[in-house]
This record gives structure tokens, sequence and C-alpha cells, in this order.
């Protein structure tokens, strides 16, 4: 299949029509194996920016067209992410897109899955702009959820999501939230209300994703200043990736949760820097995976 979907790219930029999936996809859990009772899980976050490299400011404008039509790179660069992804056991991908005209009309969160050897793969989509541009949330999971839900998330401009994968015990789960959050305030609080009001019944939770904002602004004044989540330190800058200033990427966890490990990858593909954490489960915590 990998090698099928790489065809694919390099027939369309040699003019050889091709159709690909338009829509949000799911690989299914039937191959997928159930996770043994490991007592850590390594998580990665990744704003993929569709697969476009930047390394300066002046590059959103030079290569802004490659938001639109398809370009040998990006396939390169996906495989570049693909390598650094087979590392962890979940992964939260935002900016993706599920197969449009600018990525050759394949599904990049299917794809990476594939590349990775990450079996499982879930692709959430936000934003649907036809033939143009599929937006797109994703998770790549090393083992079998319990089950995945997705949600668009309020604003006034709509095209924002967050994908819910529960784990473990279905009596005292353990919840992943992925998400991409809007760039106003007004905006990241409805989100994140809305969020709140997700995962208040749960006692192990992780939000991760591209969240806009410093953790110490999400933690302190919005409604995520109601829940106890512990942040990375507000130092783990991720953007912009070729000179990191601003800690807008996160993985935020549970007090009950243990952080064994947490930093930002030296991994400059997108305009965003990936936030890898390992974390273990609480200590007499049955992980009926």
């Amino acid at each position: 299949m990998y090698e099928r979907i790489r065809k694919q790219f390099n027939e369309l930029l040699g003019n050889t029509p091709v159709r690909g999936t338009t829509v949000g996809a799911c690989s299914g859990t039937d191959h997928v194996p159930d996770f043994e009772p490991h007592r850590h899980i390594r998580l990665l976050t990744y704003n993929i920016q569709v697969g476009i490299s930047t390394s300066s400011y002046h590059h959103y404008f030079t290569r802004s067209w490659q938001h639109i039509l398809p370009h040998r790179r990006r396939i390169e660069n996906l495989d570049k992410i693909s390598q650094l992804l087979r590392n962890y056991d979940v992964v939260a991908l935002q900016e993706c897109d599920g197969g449009s005209l600018r990525s050759g009309f394949i599904n990049q969160v299917q794809y990476l899955a594939e590349a990775s050897g990450i079996p499982y793969w879930y692709q959430q989509l936000n934003r649907n702009l036809g033939r143009l541009a599929q937006h797109s949330n994703g998770l790549l999971s090393r083992f079998r959820p319990l089950d995945v839900t997705e949600h668009k998330l309020p604003g006034l401009i709509p095209g924002r999501g967050a994908i819910v994968a529960r784990y473990g015990d279905p009596g005292d789960p353990l919840v992943l939230v992925m998400m991409h959050l809007s760039l106003s305030a007004q905006a990241q609080n409805r989100q994140l209300g809305f969020i709140r009001d997700l995962i208040s019944e749960y006692q192990h939770v992780v939000l991760m994703g591209d969240m806009n904002n410093h953790a110490e602004q999400l933690l302190g004044n919005t409604p995520l200043s109601e829940t106890d989540l512990v942040p990375l330190p507000e130092t783990a800058h991720s953007f912009p990736s070729w000179r990191p200033e601003r800690a807008l990427d996160h993985i935020l966890v549970s007090p009950s949760l243990e952080i064994r490990r947490a930093e930002v990858i030296n991994h400059p593909v997108s305009d965003h820097l990936p936030i890898a954490m390992d974390i273990a489960l609480p200590s007499g915590y049955v992980a009926k995976f």
C-alpha cells in the first residue's frame, strides 16, 4: 500500500489522472494488536503543515502555492516525518491533507501510518474544500483503542476539530484528546470549554496538539484553569521550527500520569517542531488494552 501511494503521487506529477479518498477515514481495528499491559506510552504531537518544508518567514510567501498545488518534495518530507514516527506509540497529527490535488490525492494520515509501520490510523476531516484541500487532523496508534470519536470544535469560522481516543479499562480509561485550536482568544475559550466538558468525568487524561497559545495562558486564563492538567516546561518552544521562540504545541496530562520524559524534538520539516512525552500509567492501574 505504501509503495502504491508513492506511485500515485509520482503519476500525478507526470499529469496522469489519479483519484483518491476525499473524506475522513479509518483503518479499522481488526488488524490492530491489543496493547500488552506495559507501564508507559510514548506520545508525539506534530503539526506537519501538509508536508511543506518551511525554514524562514519568507517561505510563507514563496512557497504558499504548495498549499494548492502538488510538489515532489512533499512526499520526501512525509517520508522524513515517518522515520521519526516509528519511535512512538500514539501520534497526534495536525494540518494533514486527507486526499486532494495539493497532496496528490494522498490521504497523508494513512500514508504516514503505513510508512512508519503504525497499524491504526484515524483521519478527521475538518474543512472540506473538495479537490483543492481536505484539511484534517490525524491519530496514529500502535494498539487498539476502546473507541474513537471525533468532535467539531465551536468557533466563528468552522474547521477546527478534536479526536478523542479511549484506551484500557472501560470503567477507568486512559483518554487521549488530540486537537488543533483556533488563533483567537475568544474562539480558544469556547473550544477549551467544550474540551473541559468532554474530559470532566475522566481521571487519566492527555490533551495534545497545536493549541496556538502558551501553556501559562491556556491553564490560567481559559476553561482549562478548572482542570488539574500538568504542562511541559514553558521553555518547550516549538514555533517557528527554524528559530523556536513560542510554545504553541503541547501535551498536557493529568497528575495521575507520571511524566517520565518530555522534550521538543529537533525535526525541522514543518514550521512547527514536534513535542514528545513518555508517560507512565498510574501505580496499580490495570491496563486492559
